[in-house]
């Protein structure tokens, strides 16, 4: 027995040692499965932060990439106003210069009238020549005038040509990667057996397996013994076959042209329960599904409010939710490494105890065994002891019978004998004579 002394009344007790020492297990289990619980907590708060920091990185990049895109839209289209406005105001400029020509020079035939009028003694055929040599004048200045315009006109076709051409080409490299990327999507989209989007997964993990993934397992999930499966298993091991990380993989998509329109929030249900079952620590949709949604093109969509440790990514996000989820699980490897060691001290003390039990039951069921047997054999003892007993009595009976019946046959006489019998008296009278006689 030992002595407790109680931390709260200060009042001892006894207390027996097994009792004792199931209170210390009891307190051990309880420190440990605390220690447990708060490291997993830390593991699971820095995975959290770990992904919302990825999560908000990618959308400031997103933003950047379309802030980009839109700045350069923007300086290509002011480019092309400020064309626009140097071609606007050069034709404007040429059409003032004409028109401030062609007015000069009707200024200067109406001079050219007045002074004929004024000089009627000039000879008419003078007067032709004047006529005809300002004529002539106005001839080559309006061709030289025309010339010019055509000139500009020319000049600005042809940058209207190259600027055309020009935003022609960017307009065409945008279509072709428009079309690029659609045609991407239509293979994408394309059932082709209901297997496309996975081979696409299964090709890009293993372009990087032999680099990035080297003690990695990505296989097909082919074992539906439980009623269903998922598409892929992803398992990441270190040198010591310490699984780091688990995720169980589901690809979804349908047609371009498809008119039943699925949702992503009709399959996490079915992968959390293939999750469970095929014990794996993260569940991925991988989905096409909802092309037009802002939530699903936004990046990495965390959805564990509905489902514990479940993403919803697009294609473009299978590499980096592996690498990111493989990374924080590194994180908690050191702590899974530590339970794990406690397991293993906690499950040879208890595989000493269990064996301690055993022998301790096998010890027991011996001793009541033999405990049985001794008890029958008092039994069959105390059954004999009994008989005997009765036995005894029964000769003790006896014995008191013989010396009655000695004690009677003592006290037997011949005249006893031949009391109220006179022929037997009568007898032994004549014997005892005859022997007189005869003596």
């Amino acid at each position: 027995m030992k002595d407790i002394k109680c931390p709260s009344c200060g009042k001892a007790f006894r207390i027996d040692p097994s009792s004792f020492e199931e209170i210390l297990l009891q307190i051990k289990d309880e420190e440990f499965n605390r220690q447990i619980k708060e490291r997993l907590l830390l593991a699971e708060e820095d995975n959290r932060k770990s992904l919302e920091i990825l999560k908000r990185e990618l959308k400031i990049k997103l933003i950047e990439q379309n802030r980009i895109k839109d700045n350069e839209i923007k300086v290509l289209e002011s480019k092309l106003n400020i064309v626009e406005e140097k071609k606007a105001s050069a034709i404007n400029d040429l059409k003032n210069q004409a028109t401030n020509k062609i007015n000069s020079l009707n200024n200067e035939l109406d001079k050219l009238k007045n002074e004929i009028k004024n000089q009627s003694l000039i000879s008419e055929l003078s007067l032709k020549n004047r006529v005809n040599e300002a004529v002539t004048n106005l001839e080559k200045e309006n061709s030289s005038l025309t010339s010019s315009i055509e000139k500009i006109r020319l000049e600005s076709s042809i940058n209207e040509k190259l600027i055309e051409e020009k935003f022609k080409s960017k307009i065409s490299e945008r279509d072709l990667t428009i079309k690029e990327l659609r045609d991407m999507k239509s293979r994408l989209s394309t059932k082709m057996v209901g297997e496309t989007l996975e081979i696409h997964c299964e090709t890009q993990f293993n372009l990087n397996r032999a680099t990035a993934f080297k003690n990695s397992y990505f296989e097909k999930d082919n074992d539906a013994t439980l009623g269903s499966k998922g598409d892929y298993i992803f398992r990441e091991f270190d040198n010591n076959n310490l699984e780091i990380v688990s995720i169980m993989f589901e690809m979804k998509n349908e047609c371009e042209g498809s008119t039943n329109r699925r949702k992503n929030e009709e399959f996490l249900k079915e992968l959390d329960k293939d999750r469970r079952q095929k014990s794996c620590e993260y569940a991925v949709l991988v989905s096409l599904l909802e092309p037009d949604s802002e939530l699903y093109n936004a990046g990495i969509v965390d959805v564990s409010h509905r489902f514990p440790k479940m993403y919803v990514i697009r294609p473009q996000f299978f590499l980096p939710i592996i690498s990111l989820l493989r990374n924080a699980s590194m994180e908690t490897l050191k702590y899974k490494s530590q339970i794990d060691l406690m397991k293993r001290e906690n499950y040879d003390i208890t595989n000493f105890e269990s064996t301690l039990e055993q022998f301790k039951n096998a010890v027991g069921k011996n001793v009541s065994l033999a405990q049985d047997r001794f008890n029958d054999a008092i039994s069959e003892i105390d059954k004999s002891i009994s008989h005997l007993q009765k036995t005894k009595e029964a000769l003790i009976l006896s014995k008191k019978h013989l010396l009655s019946a000695d004690s009677k046959s003592q006290d037997l006489t011949v005249k006893k004998l031949t009391k109220n019998n006179p022929t037997m008296k009568k007898k032994f009278e004549d014997l005892n004579n005859f022997e007189d006689k005869v003596a």
